[in-house]
């Protein structure tokens, strides 16, 4: 396993890649709405990644043929955008997506209520979120990669949900996928050591029901087995002498 280790003017890059990346999830948000279909929602995206001359690092990634992920309810991820769907009240609608700045890639995912959603609903979307800041408390230089992932998966223990485990978060820099895996479950080994200049993508998903998933026929879209709802929420981090920096997320 190799882990990259980013200059200060990669991080620099990487930083700006976040920053622009967490303008394009903040600029949907009017549009997650009743009545929308996947597809616009992707369409709008991918012209606001353009408009500020990046590139979106999802399209044609392995052959998926969104710019976005777009997955709603019992859909975990890698929804693809169809004018089919079409996003309706009560939804929970997960957006996952990610951007090239000048080489440099970066990757979030938020998941969102559309009008009125259940209290269970709600609870699993506060717990999956806080699952992210729960690990980000250990993602500092001296730590071990397990720290991170034994906090997400004891903190969604608590509430008895499904800790998905087929899908794990990532490193990221010059590629969207880098070195190394990061499960949101602990490991029987510690991992690698984590390092300043180190940039990581923690991404818990969880199931309300059981932590089992499967592939549906368009060899993309990931659901959970038993039909149960799943959140999904991510950003991009660097590890840093000190705390952690969120690139994806200045306001928080």
């Amino acid at each position: 396993m190799s882990v990259s280790i980013k200059t200060a003017q990669e991080i620099e890059l990487m930083r700006e890649s976040g920053h622009l990346l967490e303008k394009v999830h903040d600029g949907l948000i009017p549009y997650i709405k009743p009545g929308m279909s996947t597809k616009e929602i992707d369409r709008i995206g991918e012209d606001m990644i353009r408009s500020m001359g990046c590139i979106p690092n999802f399209l044609n990634y392995g052959g998926f043929p969104g710019s976005f992920c777009i997955s709603l309810n019992d859909e975990v991820v890698h929804g693809i955008p169809s004018e089919d769907k079409i996003i309706q009240d009560g939804d929970l609608v997960k957006i996952d997506a990610g951007l090239i700045y000048k080489g440099y890639h970066s990757d979030a995912a938020r998941t969102y209520a559309v009008g009125e959603v259940s209290k269970e609903a709600k609870q699993l979307m506060d717990v999956t979120k806080q699952c992210f800041f729960e690990g980000i408390k250990f993602a500092k230089a001296g730590n071990h990669l397990n720290d991170i992932s034994k906090a997400i998966g004891a903190y969604a223990a608590k509430y008895r949900y499904g800790i998905v485990r087929d899908l794990v978060g990532h490193g990221i820099g010059t590629h969207l996928h880098e070195d190394p895996q990061i499960p949101n479950f602990p490991q029987k080994r510690r991992g690698v050591k984590l390092l300043p200049g180190m940039t990581l993508a923690i991404e818990p998903m969880i199931n309300m029901g059981r932590a089992d998933v499967c592939w549906l026929d368009d060899e993309w879209t990931v659901v959970t087995m038993d039909g149960s709802l799943s959140a999904h929420y991510e950003n991009t981090i660097l590890i840093t002498d000190g705390e952690p920096e969120i690139l994806t997320l200045t306001k928080f």
